[in-house]
């Protein structure tokens, strides 16, 4: 599955100050990710595109556009979704973005057998959590993201490794 290229950053949900700052809801990893952009996008093509300065402010971060100097000019963005490009951002080793990882299949690290595919990503804690919808019965279970589950991610292969433990498939005891 070919990757996207512009990925969804953030949505913008209000003004901040008179001087065009914006209040933007983060949907990256924390603020501080996204307060290291330079360029953000304003479409999921990338054909638009605009400079910034951004900061993180409690749970949001708060944007300045260039060209963008006043509450009102600020204020036309309201609800606009924000991309950013994947080549602007670095991610450590062993972390992807969750829009790699959903649709990915989910095989057994021993045996190969296939037990579905990643249908969702969370993040509720200290560690990610891998929704797999179940190939046989379309049932949602749930995967902590730990090295003690998790052996290969192969996001350009399409498929993660992993070795169950008696109960995190099935409700045996």
């Amino acid at each position: 599955m070919p990757k996207q290229p512009f990925l969804e950053a953030g949505k913008v949900v209000g003004t901040h100050g008179v001087r065009g700052e914006m209040r933007v809801e983060c949907w990256c990893d924390s603020p501080a990710v996204f307060a290291k952009l330079k360029t953000i996008y304003l479409d999921k093509e990338g054909k638009e595109s605009v400079k910034i300065a951004a900061r993180p402010h409690k749970s949001m971060v708060l944007v300045k556009m260039n060209g963008v100097d006043t509450v009102e000019a600020a204020e036309t963005y309201r609800g606009r979704v924000l991309y950013l490009s994947r080549k602007d951002v670095k991610l450590p080793k062993g972390q992807y973005f969750i829009s790699d990882l959903i649709g990915l299949t989910v095989k057994d690290a021993a045996t190969g057998e296939t037990y579905g595919e990643i249908a969702d990503v969370t993040t509720p804690g200290v560690q990610n959590i891998y929704h797999v919808k179940m190939a046989d019965d379309g049932r949602e279970v749930m995967i902590p993201a730990v090295p003690e589950f998790i052996n290969t991610v192969d996001v350009d292969g399409g498929f993660i490794e992993i070795t169950p433990i008696k109960g995190l498939l099935s409700d045996e005891d």
